[in-house]
């Protein structure tokens, strides 16, 4: 089998091309063996499946290093795999190493991002929530009596939208549109399996790895984003200052530090949160940067064990685990899980699996989940979702 792979450019290489990453984007196609991932510093389009990564019950890490061991001895000269992690990474892995693989710069650094992306088709949409709102605010209220009695210090509850189109969706161009909207993000559409696609803009960086070098980018607190300037800087000012916001960011900051510290010689943590915004939300975000002690540990170990965060899941993870599965009446599979790619040196880049849906022909299972404590609010929460929700179903089309 001719394998032809071009491996992301070294560390200080100017590799942006005007019209590059926007190239390949333009090229992507949702076919069933086909992945695209771009983030902030690089954009890839994989082709082709020259292996896939066994789902069998042992670690997905040595997996992911089998897999990636066999590529290189096939003859493929740099190695990586592609694609997504369920929210139970130890349950489903949706990952391959691509037969064809092209690397550009960033999707921010090229000007035709700038272009606008092809207008949504004209679609009738039936909509079916899950759970209904109501059902919704229910599970908020019921996690709220858990956090005040103590049990629990955070956690995470998502719902679903299930739309059904009159006609095949468009999923190019879907992914365009999430695009251009936030080139700055993590823009992906990932098989999911079963002839599924995952699709999404994701905000937030659960880990990446270049050499020894690690950082990790967790958003935790949120407040929509509004039309007019002066009430948007109000939300974003009162988002820093909000008890409620800082108290859950804390949370996920401190268990990402622990779950870190064993494998770093440096760790850096800034004491307070800054802002990051989207087209839809402004998000309180903490940069953490680390040394690696052990560079032989990759990128993917180190996703792994910070996953799930609180986050996606709560504080503490068992027993945020365990309210998930009885509050929420859905799986949530690859949702909340991670996306990404990782190489045979170790390196990579693995993002929370945020404002995403999974598609097939003519449906979007679309995902969205807010952080509840004790001080939370069902109704607070129920917005907050719902304007989540916004990011990939304007880029679908779906009025408001």
């Amino acid at each position: 089998m001719q394998v032809t792979t071009v491996h992301h450019a070294p560390a200080g290489t100017d590799h942006t091309v005007i019209g590059a990453a926007s190239g390949l984007l333009g090229q992507y196609r949702a076919a069933p063996d086909e992945a695209f991932f771009a983030s902030p510093t690089r954009t890839l389009l994989a082709e082709g499946v020259h292996a896939r990564v066994p789902q069998d019950g042992r670690p997905l890490a040595e997996r992911v290093a089998g897999t990636l061991d066999r590529a290189r001895r096939d003859g493929v000269e740099h190695p990586l795999v592609v694609g997504a992690v369920a929210f139970d990474h130890d349950s489903r892995a949706e990952l391959a190493v691509p037969a064809r693989l092209r690397s550009c710069g960033a999707l921010r650094d090229d000007p035709l991002i700038a272009l606008p992306a092809p207008a949504a088709d004209r679609i009738d949409w039936t909509v079916r929530p899950v759970p209904v709102p109501e059902a919704y605010g229910a599970g908020v209220a019921e996690a709220v009596h858990r956090l005040r009695g103590g049990e629990l210090s955070k956690v995470v509850l998502a719902r679903t939208l299930e739309l059904h189109a009159d006609r095949p969706l468009d999923l190019p161009a879907i992914l365009q549109r999430l695009a251009r909207r936030d080139p700055g993000g993590y823009t992906f559409g990932v098989p999911a399996g079963g002839g599924r696609t995952l699709i999404g803009a994701s905000p937030e960086l659960l880990l990446s790895r270049r050499g020894t070098a690690v950082t990790a980018n967790p958003l935790a607190g949120s407040v929509p984003r509004s039309a007019d300037l002066g009430e948007d800087v109000r939300r974003a000012a009162a988002l820093l200052e909000s008890p409620k916001d800082l108290h859950e960011h804390a949370f996920v900051v401190d268990a990402i530090r622990a779950a870190l510290a064993p494998h770093c010689r440096t760790l850096d943590v800034p004491e307070r949160p800054t802002l990051v915004r989207t087209a839809a939300m402004w998000h309180l975000a903490t940069t953490i940067t680390a040394e690696l002690a052990d560079p032989a540990v990759s990128a993917l170990e180190l996703a792994v064990a910070l996953h799930p965060t609180p986050a996606v899941c709560g504080s503490p993870t068992p027993l945020a685990r365990e309210a998930i599965r009885e509050i929420e009446p859905f799986d949530r599979g690859l949702y909340a899980g991670m996306v990404g790619w990782g190489d045979a040196d170790g390196d990579g880049e693995w993002v929370v699996t945020l404002r995403c849906a999974e598609a097939d022909e003519r449906t979007l299972r679309v995902f969205a989940g807010a952080g509840v404590v004790a001080e939370s609010r069902p109704e607070a929460e129920l917005a907050e979702t719902s304007a989540k929700f916004r990011t990939f179903l304007d880029a679908a089309g779906v009025p408001r």
